[in-house]
């Protein structure tokens, strides 16, 4: 399919408009805070909360820092005044009314700071047992939950806006269907513009334009696209908004479910070399000289792997695996599969420390079977090269000679493996590690260089939970070992917390020291570099523990900012045992194999997500030695940050925490929007909780494709490119 230089149909080209054709620049600049950037975005920004008439909000959802807009009613009033208020003139500003609302269990306290008229007419207004709509931050003061001057208004008995002020009005309008819509808001945007300028861009659409064709929608059950924004912005029932609700989730599963769809039948259609396993080659070499037999998994996965070789269609495929499941062993087994063959094979990682890693790993593993053509190496020994952009210029032109004439069957590099002068031979299979890391387009720059598809096997180690596989990785079939090696140590895992617990934050340093005086070696990480020296980075918490507790140890560092040579030889160093502690940002996060480092230490552990703590802790405890964790976080215990620390110290398991680290995060995060700086596929969409309707999407995706193969239907090619252009490639994103 031709990527589309314009819009078909009126739906797409309508909400893919600029926010600011409809609203205005200074309207749209406000909308900016919100990620709000074009109509479509507008349409789906949808109500935090729906009210009706006698509704309270539920104050226990409330989290710091938030623009909201609650119901609730008065509980208490008090005026307080300072001590000399009495001397002073009544429009100085001495005194304030405290507010407590109730949503009849939990409570919140609201604050109005004035002169004394003013807070005679707030409490005047804030009579008890009254409802009423409070707008504004929510903040916190001594540990309580509070809001201070929001805007409000009060409700009669009968749900009706008291008062006619512009604003209050608003409100009345806003009510005037008998359900409010409470929009996720901003201190310049409260709830009621947000509400109006969705109402136009309400005007805006052409009811009768359904980027579905009829027979999509009802096969799905659901109801027309404009109807859906008027049920889930303007409802009259509670099963309008459910009824539009499920239409744009359904639009966004089908969306991505069509996109996969798609390249699916794209590669069914495309022509691969078939890489069959041949007896006595390097593969059963390799196989021969392993010093430990494979888990039950490896060789499942293994046989699969092989099965798609065979095939005159490449393979798409995923492997996912927990950290030290052994994924680059598989992994390197397929490659060598593939020289046996008689093609070439290549492993591209998104970093060059991770390259080297992968390169190093490889070429130990071979060892003399991946020596090449050299006196006394086997007949059907290779060459494995490494290339990268540090690569010397000398020592690339002999790589790429190399490369291109294929005597290196196995290739490891970065982007660099992408510049047009990289020529191979035959290239029969693309390993691609940690593969968010790598967009669509620079993935078909190896790919599309011979007359045949190459072979793709994806690789990582963040654990996919299967609707998150459903949805983000539609196109690859999806291969899991959970099983871990035999002989690998037991990691110990301990939460820390610095403001309540000090001096256990002393023994830390100090078990670090006691774990290098055993001849062990340790990470410590940071959650940034601190190049100004500020609290918490690498170079600062470098040179305390140089200073302090561990002024007798080998301390290094290693950040991304550093150059590559540098890096290289810190990692080489650290790997060679020559360094003792090593601090580090999550520059280390994969890839980096040391059996000797049996401890890691990461300071403000509460800034790391989930899986990212977990990817972190699979850098010890892979040698003999037992490992120890310790997560210290210099923040209150009752944050919900502490409960994800938590959650890591209880359990080990990647899978179950990839599940809580979806069901805490947005999808826009999950799906890469975050890092690769555009815009979410998903604004509505979860994908733990709708995977029967993603399930749902997918068969009707599938019919889609069968009815129109060249996706000629216009709202499939819009859908199918927007997907494109949004996600582009960068699928997950671990920060």
């Amino acid at each position: 399919m031709e990527p589309l230089n314009g819009w078909r149909t009126a739906a797409f080209a309508e909400t893919n408009a600029p926010v600011h054709t409809i609203l205005g620049d200074k309207t749209a600049k406000l909308f900016a805070a919100l990620r709000v950037e074009t109509v479509g975005d507008l349409l789906r920004h949808l109500p935090r909360h729906y009210l009706s008439g006698t509704e309270l909000t539920d104050l226990a959802t409330l989290e710091e820092g938030e623009h909201v807009a609650v119901m609730a009613k008065v509980a208490k009033t008090e005026v307080k005044r300072n001590a000399s208020a009495a001397t002073r003139s009544p429009r100085s500003s001495n005194s304030r009314l405290e507010v407590v609302l109730t949503d009849g269990s939990g409570r919140l306290r609201v604050t109005f700071f004035g002169n004394e008229r003013l807070v005679k007419w707030w409490e005047t207004q804030l009579n008890l047992g009254v409802r009423g709509i409070f707008v504004g931050k929510v903040g916190s003061f001594q540990n309580q939950l509070q809001m201070t001057h929001p805007a409000f208004v009060m409700l009669d008995a009968a749900g009706k806006v008291v008062g006619r002020s512009e604003e209050k009005q608003r409100i009345a309008e806003l009510s005037r269907s008998g359900i409010v819509g409470l929009y996720p808001a901003t201190a310049k945007l409260p709830t009621w513009h947000i509400a109006e300028c969705i109402r136009f861009a309400l005007s805006t659409l052409s009811a009768t334009d359904d980027p579905w064709p009829a027979w999509v929608t009802d096969q799905a059950g659901v109801c027309g696209w404009a109807d859906a924004f008027t049920f889930v912005h303007r409802p009259t029932t509670p099963a309008e908004i459910e009824t539009g609700q499920n239409r744009l989730r359904f639009d966004e599963a089908f969306a991505t479910q069509l996109t996969m769809a798609y390249r699916r039948a794209e590669n069914a259609k495309a022509a691969a070399g078939p890489r069959r396993r041949r007896p006595n080659g390097l593969l059963d070499a390799f196989d021969a000289r392993l010093p430990f037999p494979l888990t039950r998994g490896q060789e499942a996965v293994g046989e699969e792997i092989f099965a798609d070789l065979a095939r005159v269609q490449p393979m798409q495929r995923l492997l996912q695996g927990e950290v030290g499941s052994g994924k680059t062993l598989v992994a390197l087994r397929a490659m060598l599969t593939v020289v046996d063959a008689g093609g070439q094979a290549v492993l591209l990682a998104p970093t060059e420390v991770l390259a080297q890693q992968h390169h190093g790993t490889i070429a130990g593993m071979l060892g003399e079977l991946g020596h090449g053509r050299v006196l006394g190496a086997p007949d059907e020994a290779t060459d494995v090269v490494l290339l990268t952009g540090s690569t010397p210029a000398a020592q690339r032109k002999a790589t790429l000679l190399k490369i291109a004439s294929g005597e290196a069957g196995i290739v490891v590099g970065t982007h660099a493996l992408l510049a047009d002068l990289v020529q191979f031979a035959d290239l029969g299979l693309v390993v691609i590690d940690e593969q968010h890391r790598f967009g669509v387009e620079q993935r078909a720059r190896l790919t599309d260089r011979s007359a045949t598809k190459p072979h793709i096997l994806v690789l990582t180690a963040t654990p996919i939970p299967r609707s998150v596989a459903m949805t983000v990785f539609g196109d690859l079939e999806v291969s899991t070992l959970a099983e871990l090696p035999g002989g690998r140590a037991d990691v110990a895992t301990t939460v820390v917390n610095a403001l309540l617990q000090p001096t256990w934050v002393d023994r830390a340093w100090q078990r670090v020291d006691e774990e290098v005086a055993q001849g062990r070696q340790v990470f410590v990480v940071a959650p940034h570099i601190g190049a100004d020296g500020s609290d918490g980075g690498v170079l600062w918490l470098a040179d305390l523990l140089a200073r302090g507790p561990l002024r007798d140890r080998r301390i290094a560092v290693l950040h991304g900012q550093l150059a590559a040579d540098a890096k290289e030889q810190t990692m080489a160093a650290f790997a060679a045992g020559e360094v003792d502690v090593l601090v580090s940002t999550t520059i280390i996060e994969v890839g980096v194999d040391v059996p000797n480092a049996s401890m890691m230490v990461v300071w403000d552990a509460d800034r790391f997500g989930i899986s990212q703590l977990h990817q972190l802790r699979g850098r010890i405890g892979r040698g003999q030695h037992p490992g120890v964790c310790l997560l210290i976080s210099r923040i209150d215990p009752h944050a919900d940050a502490w409960n994800r620390l938590e959650a890591v110290a209880s359990t080990r398991d990647g899978f179950t925490l990839a599940e809580l680290d979806l069901a805490q995060r947005r999808e826009g995060d999950v799906l890469g929007a975050d890092q690769s700086g555009g815009r979410s596929t998903l604004r509505l969409l979860r994908v733990l909780d709708h995977a029967d309707l993603i399930s749902a999407a997918r068969v009707v995706a599938e019919e889609a494709v069968r009815r129109d193969p060249d996706c000629t239907t216009p709202g499939f090619a819009d859908a199918v490119a927007q997907t494109n252009l949004l996600a582009g490639g960068e699928w997950i994103e671990r920060s």
